[in-house]
């Protein structure tokens, strides 16, 4: 009978698993602090992550441990690096050390790994122990006629690992990795990438690419795409910045790592009821993205593939969890001494430089309401913008035109969690709330706009809130899909918001009612604003380059750009003034809805707040962690 099983055994067709385990959008968070805020924030960090990847290998041999992009930059570690020191042959970029101290197998680049620099990114890449993909990215090299394109790192990799079947033997499996980011990369970062780098579609880069995998006999393809989720139909995703969905539906890809979005998906374990497996693991290092392949040999005539994947799950991991009726956070895991290590020197230094002392604030600075008009935030950044734009057009045609500026808040919650809000006390401004309140490596641009630009780029940003009918009660009052950086205020206008319309945009900025109007009693300096009036409008250099799809951000209506990063123009601004007092109110309002209520998400923090902000109150905690607040509209 012995005999009998073990001949069974041998003969019975072999299956591998083969497992994926992927972070995204880390940006430079290795550590589980906040050092923004300056507290613990059990809720990130690759050194958290870490232990989460232990564990996971304990229970797969030979996984794969990729990341999909932004690893670069993205937190004030980052902006530290980069202003302080370039990556040396003995000091490596302290994210790349903790990296390859996890034994990653390969990674790819996001939109954000450029926003120091090409010379930052290719250092810090040299001191990669893992391979680095980017399908659809090109170097631009000049030519008599035209600029020629060439591979700006490998359009593919293939990775060779043995894995055991259900009896222990080892069989070679051949895995494509594919590696993409969203073709407005170059748009966002023309400071840094115009005439030296290009990118091309997301689907067609990958349908070239699949096939010259297919044609080496690769069993299985994973693509990293640094793009959030999408939509499935690949003709309508074929341009967009977001298609992750629409690249799985690609024959011949096994399965796909999402991110860029900063969401997270699945919510609930993935199986075999979705056609391939697909993960957004969060960000900062939030989640641990789990991908099961189960592979059994594929039939004769499958080309040179030698496997086939039968069966797959998949699941995302957390560091951190809530606990109890306020949403209280605890880690799940401790962190790893050893990836903590790698970047204690230069954490070090990052807290010694954030403690300089720049100015005073008179006034609390936090962006708890920023969402319902009352940040003194939005007030202290316009007014910085509009000082430096002003200097920069003395003497120019444009500087006898109104000036405004648009703002968006950066810490809103949201995505991020209850404790992604601004909070700095009356007192003292460092270098670190510097960086708190600008928290995007992002310098100033100046459109010419017309009355008509700013109407419909106030209603794109309008969208961010529900319709909501007249005497409702306790109505949701923000799309939680509309992220809050695209609530873009625009200062030295008032104006009035209609809720009970319908929204013009959709959340992706595509025009969805074109007859809708929220934008009510558009005013500057007290008159109506004119359609065919001409302004200069202060934005970021994101916004300006078509981020997020907003009106009159043609090359052509640019009339200033300023190289500086807006975080230093606030700085300057604060050091100029020693003593800065911004009003809260930001000019704009919601219609009155007599006898309707909303209610609407905070930080815990926004409770010391509530009595500023008229028809206002709280309305309890939520399991999230956030504190829900109710506007009497």
């Amino acid at each position: 009978m012995a005999q009998d099983a073990s001949r069974q055994c041998q003969t019975s067709t072999p299956r591998l698993r083969l497992r994926i385990l992927a972070t995204t959008d880390l940006h430079a968070h290795i550590l589980p602090w906040d050092d923004l805020a300056e507290r613990p924030a059990p809720d990130r960090g690759l050194a958290q992550v870490a232990s989460l990847i232990a564990a996971a290998r304990a229970e797969v041999p030979q996984s794969l441990l990729l990341d999909n992009g932004d690893f670069l930059n993205g937190s004030p570690l980052a902006e530290h690096i980069a202003e302080t020191r370039l990556p040396s042959a003995a000091r490596p970029h302290p994210m790349i050390a903790a990296m390859n101290r996890l034994g990653y197998d390969a990674a790819t680049l996001g939109n954000h790994d450029f926003s120091n620099g090409l010379p930052l990114l290719t250092r810090s890449l040299r001191h990669a122990a893992f391979p680095v993909v980017a399908t659809n990215l090109d170097r631009l090299t000049a030519g008599r006629a035209s600029p020629t394109r060439r591979p700006f790192l490998p359009r593919q990799l293939i990775l060779r690992r043995d894995l055991p079947d259900q009896s222990g033997q080892m069989h070679p499996v051949s895995i494509g990795i594919l590696g993409f980011l969203p073709p407005q990369t170059v748009l966002w970062e023309r400071r840094h990438l115009a005439g030296r780098i290009a990118t091309r579609s997301i689907l067609a880069a990958a349908r070239e690419a699949l096939n010259r995998l297919r044609r080496a006999g690769v069993d299985v393809v994973i693509a990293l795409s640094h793009s959030g989720l999408g939509g499935p139909d690949p003709v309508e995703a074929d341009h967009c910045e977001n298609i992750s969905r629409a690249l799985a539906a690609l024959d011949g890809i096994d399965a796909v790592i999402a991110g860029h979005t900063h969401q997270v998906h699945p919510f609930a374990t993935q199986d075999d009821a979705q056609e391939k497996p697909l993960v957004l693991p969060g960000c900062f290092g939030s989640h641990l993205g789990v991908s099961d392949l189960d592979l059994e040999p594929a039939p004769p005539g499958s080309a040179a593939t030698r496997w086939q994947v039968i069966r797959h799950r998949a699941e995302l991991r957390p560091v951190a969890e809530r606990q109890g009726a306020e949403g209280r956070l605890h880690a799940r895991v401790a962190p790893d001494p050893a990836i903590l290590a790698t970047a204690e020197a230069d954490t070090a230094a990052l807290r010694q430089r954030a403690a300089f002392p720049v100015g005073q604030t008179e006034v609390p600075l936090h962006s708890y309401f920023a969402l319902i008009g009352h940040s003194a935030v939005q007030t202290l950044l316009a007014e910085a913008q509009a000082r430096n734009m002003r200097r920069l057009l003395a003497g120019l045609p444009e500087a006898e035109l109104p000036l405004v500026v648009a703002v968006a808040p950066f810490k809103a919650g949201g995505r991020s969690g209850p404790g992604n809000y601004t909070d700095i006390p009356p007192g003292p401004l460092t270098v670190r709330h510097i960086s708190d309140l600008y928290i995007h490596p992002n310098s100033p641009v100046a459109l010419r706009v017309t009355g008509r630009d700013l109407a419909l780029w106030l209603e794109r940003s309008v969208s961010l809130f529900r319709q909501i009918a007249p005497g409702s009660r306790d109505a949701p009052l923000i799309d939680p899909d509309f992220p809050a950086y695209n609530l873009d205020m625009i200062h030295g206008l008032t104006h009035g918001i209609d809720l009970s319309q319908p929204a013009r945009f959709d959340c992706l900025g595509r025009m969805a009612r074109p007859t809708a109007h929220r934008i009510t009693d558009l005013r500057h300096m007290g008159k109506p604003v004119a359609p065919d009036q001409t302004f200069v409008l202060v934005t970021n250099s994101y916004r300006a380059s078509g981020g997020a799809g907003f009106a009159g951000t043609e090359p052509a209506d640019v009339v200033m750009e300023d190289s500086r990063p807006l975080r230093r123009i606030l700085q300057d601004h604060v050091a100029c003034c020693q003593t800065v007092a911004p009003a809260a109110a930001t000019g704009w309002r919601f219609a009155p809805m007599p006898g309707t209520t909303a209610v609407f998400d905070s930080g815990p923090g926004a409770a010391a707040h509530v009595a500023d902000v008229p028809g206002l109150e709280r309305a309890g905690p939520c399991p999230t962690g956030f504190l829900r607040f109710r506007l009497h509209l």
